[in-house]
């Protein structure tokens, strides 16, 4: 279960830190900004690997998402969240990141600075027990299910408006 009581930093919309608050606080409802990472993970194919949100998941529980997605912690780097993240979430390691895009997404619970990146890899991809698995999709295959509730709106709106117009 994720830790409520965990320190993310409080962010204006350009990144810089202006405070810190909980988990708990961030996800409330309250729509204080916090800094998140987003890996795009593509295989030499051009397929997109995206994860399966758990059920536990205090936020969109059992939704195909970013292959890897997570909060920055407070006193982190938003490249050091990022290569962390990979490491906990799919064990991949010494990949190199390309940046995407900076953008605020804001949902009915939360208010989020993104920082997207993509890196294309060979790595054996092994989702750790913080995700409920994963597997590589065609981009025609995302494509014809959007709008469908089986991706997070979160991962739609960043494909839609960001990253399908890069492909």
């Amino acid at each position: 279960m994720d830790n409520s009581q965990e320190i993310f930093p409080v962010v204006d919309e350009n990144g810089n830190v202006i405070g810190s608050a909980t988990r708990q606080e961030c996800h409330s409802g309250s729509k204080i900004l916090h800094p998140v990472v987003h890996l795009h993970v593509f295989d030499p194919q051009g397929r997109l690997y995206l994860q399966r949100r758990p059920e536990w998941k205090d936020i969109q529980p059992g939704k195909w998402d970013t292959a890897v997605g997570g909060h920055v912690d407070y006193g982190e780097d938003v490249v050091d969240a990022l290569h962390r993240e990979a490491s906990e979430e799919l064990g991949i390691h010494d990949f190199e990141e390309a940046p995407v895009a900076k953008y605020v997404f804001e949902s009915d619970m939360e208010k989020e600075l993104v920082n997207t990146f993509r890196t294309v890899t060979t790595q054996e991809i092994k989702p750790t027990d913080e995700l409920d698995g994963g597997r590589f999709w065609r981009l025609d295959e995302i494509r014809d299910n959007i709008g469908k509730g089986v991706f997070t709106p979160n991962f739609e709106h960043e494909f839609i408006s960001i990253l399908d117009k890069h492909l």
